[in-house]
């Protein structure tokens, strides 16, 4: 079989930084070989300067949050404040506008070294909760929009059934039901796996989906050997709620419903209890912190010190897009934790590295991916080394700079399935994608 060869100027491979590493790429966009100590580009090799890192996973997305952009920041509020907004866009959307959205979005994953996505999806169907006629006509826009913009999706297709433990949607809510977990699993059974397509399950949290609704959802995905993904207590109204309804914290609840386990990330987990922490912990389920979107819409800092400690896997994700940035998100979550404990040094980079690709792959089920290793998915990254942000350290110390200093600004490459998808900043399919949000997102406005 033909291989195409990769000349990395330096490559972190797990835990260091090694110069000169050539990987070399089959035609099933693998890695069939690495080999270090490669001084100099072999004939023929695409050659990537700067500090090339497996792929980007961003664990957690809704991607029509990306309109809210800008507006969310105007004057004061809370979560749920911003949700009200929030569903406003969501009621303008249509399959087509909603692909030529996402695509924009899912572009600028890429331009920030993104190679997969787990989108959160519960915008189901047509204003006032009537099916398409395709009943994933949403779900396949989404996996349209990420295939023309080059990553891979895992589409974690949601259960929102209720406004609250039992209460019937409200209007703006219609669009995101089924109605009951069954005629949820029955439309999410129609989408099929492709090509850089997973599909998975989320429950969008313990008040979207009645308790005895939860088991159904969980169920669909143990059968399939699915991710499944919830929002988990990242409100502390959320938990107040649940106590009131149930006598028991949302991580109780999903414990006795078989939710927890090593395919189930939670997202968030902001407010738990010690107990919680090791339910979560002593069942692998993940955790994936969102800590730009945390911090934006005030929810708190969660305790992933902890978490991972009782042996929670930690991955990240952008959320509602305040910022696509993933290098943002690893350093927050250090950054967090040190203004906390007024400590430092709670994750090396090399540990929220790992967070940001071989952890956060395995929660969107790409257990493949997330490495430079031979037999791995070829989705890798180049991080420029020369610029403002970058420029001095030495190179040795380039996983530091990425992580602490680097932004998504400073990506300079982006490689999925060895196919270049972003080469030196520049999208190969999209090629203005500042223009492409700018027009998809004003054709929302009210």
């Amino acid at each position: 079989m033909p291989l195409t060869t990769y000349w990395l100027e330096h490559a972190w491979l797990d835990t260091n930084v090694e110069p000169g590493v050539a990987l070399d790429v089959d035609s099933d966009g693998r890695i069939a070989a690495v080999r270090t100590g490669v001084d100099a580009p072999p004939p023929g090799a695409v050659v990537l300067r700067g500090l090339t890192i497996p792929g980007l996973a961003n664990a957690h997305s809704h991607a029509f949050h990306r309109a809210l952009r800008g507006t969310v920041q105007v004057g004061s509020g809370t979560f749920w404040t911003w949700r009200e907004v929030m569903y406003n866009v969501a009621q303008r959307l249509t399959p087509d506008s909603y692909f030529t959205l996402a695509r924009a979005v899912y572009a600028e994953m890429a331009l920030a070294g993104i190679t997969a996505v787990g989108e959160f999806h519960y915008l189901h169907h047509a204003p006032g909760g009537t099916p398409y006629a395709d009943p994933n006509a949403m779900g396949e826009a989404l996996i349209a929009a990420a295939g023309e913009a080059g990553i891979r999706i895992t589409l974690l297709d949601t259960a929102y059934l209720s406004a609250g433990f039992g209460a019937a949607p409200d209007p703006h809510q219609l669009r995101f039901s089924d109605g009951t977990a069954e005629a949820w699993a029955e439309r999410v059974s129609g989408l099929k796996e492709r090509d850089g397509v997973r599909i998975g399950a989320a429950i969008h949290s313990v008040r979207a989906v009645p308790a005895d609704q939860l088991s159904t959802v969980a169920r669909w995905a143990q059968d399939r050997q699915a991710p499944l993904h919830v929002h988990l207590s990242e409100q502390t109204a959320e938990n107040d709620a649940c106590l009131a309804a149930h006598g028991r914290t949302p991580t109780q609840l999903l414990a006795d419903h078989g939710v927890l386990g090593a395919r189930t990330t939670g997202v968030h987990n902001t407010h738990m209890r010690d107990a919680d922490i090791a339910l979560i912990g002593s069942t692998s389920t993940g955790t994936c912190m969102c800590p730009t979107t945390e911090r934006d819409l005030a929810d708190g800092i969660g305790p992933a010190v902890a978490l991972q400690r009782a042996g929670s896997p930690l991955s990240l994700g952008s959320d509602s897009h305040a910022v696509i940035d993933l290098l943002e998100e690893a350093r927050a979550m250090e950054l967090n934790e040190r203004l906390r404990t007024r400590t430092r040094g709670h994750w090396t980079a090399a540990a929220l590295l790992r967070a940001a690709t071989a952890d956060g792959h395995a929660a969107l089920g790409l257990p493949d991916a997330g490495a430079l290793e031979a037999g791995a998915l070829a989705d890798f990254t180049t991080i420029a080394l020369d610029s403002v942000r970058t420029a001095g350290p030495v190179p040795r110390l380039a996983a530091e700079t990425a992580v602490f200093a680097a932004s998504a600004a400073d990506v300079r490459h982006t490689v999925v399935g060895g196919r270049h998808v972003v080469r030196d900043g520049v999208h190969q399919t999209v090629p203005d994608v500042p223009r492409a949000l700018a027009d998809s997102i004003a054709a929302l406005r009210g």
